[in-house]
């Protein structure tokens, strides 16, 4: 509720202050320009850890020794608090200049001009190690907006352990379907005697798992123009498969599954080793390895074989965007290149925000990750993907939301996914007409 009502609040200042960032499509003047000589401040805004927040420290010292005329100033807050503050000062006409952006966020404000063309940053931004997938991830119609970070991609982890315990054989992920998983997770669960289960529960947030299932149906969630497209055919047949798996008791008993949901990764039932399978972004094996103290293994998603296009496709941990605003966008875009590019920058940061987006960089610190951070990077390489789906449009930040309430109905029985498909368009629908 309280992500819920931020968003809400976020979104009522961004409506508030449309037609001063339309203003700040000319205000930038471009970042084309050559570097300036006199003494330069630069703005940098960023959520996270204290972690995060060391490394990233470190890593402006480096660009400033290198750069001893710009200056980086860096403002760090928390999640919860960090998008209310960004709208704000985007309304006050007093954006930073590089920002730490999130998808479901990226075209609300591109779509608004507070964002630069990073197209426009010239000699000052290089892509040449970012994979073409990898950068269309920040892109809207032609215009990047965001420099992908970090990528990972929507797997399941399998704990081997279990399956060794319970004499299942390890699937093979080249060739295996939804049925097979349920399969193999029925097996665990009537094995394990109701200790633990086959396989946890999925299908509350977007994630992944609504937007892969999708695109193995030849459908999408979203249309070129950001309207909810998803057909309800769709959405049933989602909901169908996981309330047959809850029915079968190869995922955990409703109230079990939405306790573990809600509590985060340590208490999930991966960490818990409370069901073999789990579906994650595969960049939280290491956190998930820690947590569980088991022996995890990535796995591509079932129903992949077979498809004309894989399903798969690069999710950016988040982007390096540029305010349209910055009085100083060459040296802003300076700065997103040291933090995308460097090597020595990029030793700091190891996989902090996710595995590296540029290939280049992925290739220096590899030596440096640990296995599971090794293997979450091997996996990313090795995986056939597509085109990203249409960015997150604007409005529909409320989307994992929509979906967790829906689904949980669903599982307790107080909707059908009948009933709840055309409820879920409609909402969802209605969130972005709203937006616009």
């Amino acid at each position: 509720m309280l992500i819920r009502t931020m968003r809400r609040t976020t979104r009522a200042v961004l409506l508030l202050v449309t037609a001063t960032l339309l203003v700040a499509c000319s205000g930038g003047g471009g970042a084309s320009q050559e570097l300036s000589k006199d003494p330069v401040t630069l703005r940098f805004t960023w959520w996270g850890s204290d972690d995060r927040h060391k490394r990233t420290q470190q890593v402006i010292e480096q660009f400033q020794r290198k750069h001893p005329n710009i200056t980086v100033r860096g403002e760090f807050k928390e999640w919860n608090g960090y998008w209310d503050s960004l709208a704000t000062t985007m309304a006050a006409n007093d954006a930073p200049d590089v920002i730490q952006m999130d998808e479901q966020y990226l075209s609300s404000y591109a779509e608004r001009g507070a964002l630069l063309d990073l197209n426009e940053a010239g000699k000052h931004l290089s892509t040449e190690g970012f994979d073409a997938k990898a950068l269309a991830t920040g892109a809207i119609e032609g215009k990047r907006y965001g420099l992908p970070v970090g990528l990972a991609a929507y797997s399941f982890v399998v704990n081997t352990d279990m399956l060794a315990e319970h004499g299942v054989p390890l699937p093979d992920d080249t060739k295996w379907t939804w049925a097979d998983l349920r399969a193999a997770g029925e097996r665990i669960s009537k094995a394990a005697g109701g200790k633990a289960w086959g396989v946890q529960s999925w299908g509350f947030n977007d994630g992944g798992g609504l937007t892969i299932w999708a695109r193995q149906a030849g459908a999408s969630l979203f249309d070129d123009k950001g309207n909810v497209v998803v057909p309800p055919k769709v959405l049933i047949e989602y909901w169908s498969a996981l309330l047959d798996l809850s029915r079968a008791g190869i995922t955990p008993p409703p109230p079990v599954t939405v306790e573990k949901a809600s509590a985060g990764l340590p208490q999930s039932a991966t960490a818990t080793r409370t069901a073999a399978f789990g579906a994650w972004w595969n960049t939280q094996l290491t956190a998930l390895t820690a947590a569980s103290g088991a022996k995890l293994k990535l796995l591509r998603l079932p129903g992949e074989a077979g498809l004309k296009a894989p399903a798969a496709y690069y999710k950016p941990s988040m982007f390096w965007s540029v305010s349209a605003r910055s009085k100083h966008p060459a040296e802003a875009a300076a700065f997103v290149n040291f933090l995308a590019n460097d090597e020595e920058a990029a030793k700091v940061l190891l996989t902090e925000r996710g595995v590296p987006a540029n290939q280049k960089i992925r290739g220096v610190i590899k030596d440096k990750l640990t296995e599971t951070d090794k293997a979450a990077a091997e996996f990313l390489d090795a995986l056939p993907v597509s085109d990203p789906p249409r960015i997150t449009p604007n409005g529909a930040s409320t989307l994992d939301a929509i979906l967790k309430r829906h689904t949980e109905n669903i599982l307790f029985g107080r909707a059908t996914p009948e009933q709840s498909a055309p409820a879920f368009i409609k909402e969802l629908q209605s969130e972005v007409d709203a937006a616009r």
